[in-house]
């Protein structure tokens, strides 16, 4: 096995061959960023490789390689996806090169704020400084507005056909720092080595023209009024030339920001984050709980509860429910490895790592309702997240990302499982209709699925599949589905049972998928159709279920007949029952279909045709077509007439068979 800074590669021959950097997710990322794309779409670059933006989601059991692509900038950019379209994307690289790419149209410019190669040369030579990681990103008041840096603060209305400088030079521009790289031999000057630079910048989302930058040598400045006049703030008590990786304005506090340093690059791997609520005029250190040693390099606010903050270190995540006051690790199943950035984006929390690629919690929500009050319960159900109502599944790989299940995610706690308990979720529509449950002690016959609980904290994924059509055991079907219909757009509510008792419950929205073009009105009909489908389909199951019950209870009847002649009359009448319902049910089923390639030889039946059209009908969110309808109207009078005859001999011919074995002292014959 070989780690490098390109990733991972195996070799299961000594050598001879070696596996390629994509079959296993071992990128080193710097960055991550997202567009508003739906699915929403990640951003990052990684070293050694290229640049990729990749859907957060899909519609498929994993997210693979056909799920992503290269995009803006080189192996170290920073990455801004155009507010007002997604297909465009800027990127950097080092060297100050910078490229504006559009996905739709397959071009690409370079658009470097000075175009000028630095290959050769010390940094004193170059007339604006470009790190190998420098920050690019748009205007959250002015979709047009793009800034980038150098050691200067570069701004474009005009997508990079041109420039202007809106600051000095932020950083201490020290000459000792700026001289050639490497020697006294060679020297290794290619603009990567490159200091005295804008390491983190950002504008305000919430204040207009207020901006914030951090150098690579440890200055902090702002600027109230978009660069005309530029402060510096750099906290007093923090240790010089500390390199400033992030900046995080605060969402919920006037003038208020978070700043990430570090100074492993000294020999210091001490942890620091700064907090400042007055615009920088004052600073306090926020790190406890944090180990000595896991240098941090991203903190991020969540802007759904105030003071729950994210912070990435050389050496995992930590979380803070109160501002920074303490922090406590929230590694969960995340590898021990370097965190280098990470973003919030609509409940999600997203992680670039070195070495580890990317990782994502796909609901934040549970952390945003906790509290003492809460924690304090045996048992409690958090409120689920509005969830869209699409196709996925989340199937182990490999090779591949793991992908965001499609369906509702349940989070609830259960201090202790006793084996005695019964616990169950069940699901209801905005009337308060039951639709399905889930328990640990399922009853089959009521079409409950089971519940896998364990102590402590759970997870529970609800497919948003109404109940499926009544079974029969060892039926072959073929492109047949006997599924219930998916929920539709519109409000639900759950509740958690105990042994019978309902100890908490909550309510939850199922969102329209945004790319379906579908309406309101065509997914209730497709409802609506699946729905008399399924019904049709138990109808016929349920009677031909007790079409065996019948044929199994005359054939036990027959053999406890000792006397045939004497019960000549009675034999008669069973046989000419079996016969009449063995040809109705075989109009409705294939009874010589065993295996599932039977169908290729024996055609299938009135209730396979029926369960096919259920297939066909839930292909995407439409409405059924004409001929869907007519054909079912067509098939449901066939399948009604078979129905009827056979109701009519369990009126008749079933009763009066009972009447003659009473008489005989012999009563079998028993129905649902």
């Amino acid at each position: 096995i070989i780690a490098d800074d390109g990733g991972g590669q195996i070799s299961f021959d000594a050598g001879e061959n070696w596996s390629t950097y994509m079959n296993q997710p071992t990128a080193q990322f710097y960055r991550v960023v997202t567009d508003n794309n739906f699915p929403y779409r990640i951003y990052g670059a990684q070293q050694d490789n290229s640049t990729i933006r990749i859907s957060h989601r899909t519609n498929g059991g994993t997210i693979g390689e056909s799920d992503w692509e290269r995009t803006a900038g080189g192996e170290s950019a920073h990455i801004a996806v155009d507010p007002l379209n997604n297909d465009i994307v800027y990127g950097g690289s080092y060297g100050g090169f910078l490229t504006r790419v559009n996905h739709k149209t397959d071009e690409s410019r370079a658009i470097n704020v000075w175009p000028d190669d630095p290959m050769g040369h010390g940094a004193e030579d170059m007339k604006y400084r470009f790190q190998w990681n420098y920050p690019i990103f748009f205007s959250p008041h002015n979709k047009k507005k793009l800034y980038t840096t150098s050691n200067f603060v570069h701004v474009t209305y005009n997508e990079g056909q041109s420039f202007e400088v809106i600051s000095s030079d932020l950083t201490r521009n020290d000459p000792k720092t700026l001289e050639v790289s490497g020697g006294p031999i060679t020297k290794d000057n290619t603009g990567v080595e490159y200091y005295g630079t804008i390491f983190a910048a950002v504008e305000s989302p919430f204040e207009e023209n207020l901006i914030w930058t951090g150098s690579d040598d440890g200055l902090v400045h702002i600027t109230t009024d978009g660069g005309k006049n530029w402060n510096n703030v750099t906290p007093n008590k923090m240790p010089e030339w500390m390199m400033i990786n992030c900046i995080e304005v605060d969402p919920f506090t006037a003038g208020g920001a978070y700043i990430v340093g570090t100074r492993y690059k000294l020999g210091d791997y001490t942890p620091y984050i700064y907090k400042t609520a007055d615009y920088g005029k004052s600073w306090k250190l926020i790190t406890n709980g944090i180990a000595s040693e896991h240098f941090t390099r991203a903190v991020r606010t969540d802007p759904n509860r105030k003071g729950l903050l994210y912070a990435g270190t050389e050496n995992g995540m930590y979380l803070s429910f109160d501002d920074g006051e303490n922090w406590q690790p929230f590694q969960l199943n995340l590898p021990i490895v370097p965190i280098t950035d990470l973003t919030v984006k609509n409940n999600n929390l997203i992680a670039a790592t070195q070495g580890r690629s990317f990782w994502i919690i796909d609901d934040l929500t549970p952390l945003h309702q906790m509290n003492e009050s809460l924690t304090s319960k045996e048992i409690f159900l958090f409120k689920p997240m509005d969830s869209y109502r699409m196709s996925g599944s989340k199937r182990t790989s490999k090779t591949a990302g793991q992908n965001h299940p499609g369906g509702v995610i349940v989070n609830y706690y259960v201090k202790k499982i006793e084996e005695k308990d019964t616990l169950s979720l069940s699901f209801y529509d905005n009337l308060g209709k039951h639709i399905k449950t889930f328990s640990t002690n399922p009853d089959k016959d009521q079409n409950e699925e089971e519940l896998k609980v364990e102590d402590g904290a759970n997870t529970f994924n609800w497919n948003m599949q109404y109940p499926d059509a009544e079974k029969v055991k060892g039926m072959i079907l073929w492109w047949a589905s006997l599924k219930g219909p998916k929920a539709l757009p519109g409000a639900y509510n759950i509740k958690l049972h105990k042994n019978g008792n309902m100890v908490a419950d909550q309510t939850f929205n199922l969102l329209k998928d945004p790319r379906s073009t579908a309406t309101q009105e065509d997914l209730q009909a497709q409802f609506t159709f699946i729905i008399e489908i399924q019904e049709k389909l138990s109808e016929i199951h349920k009677t031909l279920k007790n079409i065996a019950k019948v044929k199994a209870q005359i054939a036990t009847l027959k053999k406890s007949i000792s006397d045939k002649d004497k019960n000549k009359e009675i034999i008669d009448l069973a046989d000419k029952i079996v016969k009449e319902l063995t040809e109705y049910e075989d109009v409705l089923y294939q009874t010589k279909s065993k295996s599932n390639q039977d169908p290729l030889n024996f055609p299938i039946r009135l209730n396979n045709k029926l369960a096919h059209l259920n297939s066909l009908s839930a292909i995407g969110d439409y409405k059924p077509t004409d001929q869907s309808i007519e054909f079912k109207n067509e098939i449901t009078v066939l399948i009604d007439t078979e129905l009827a005859n056979i109701y009519a001999i369990f009126e008749t011919d079933v009763v009066m068979l009972n009447k003659k074995v009473k008489k005989s002292e012999i009563n079998l014959i028993n129905l649902d």
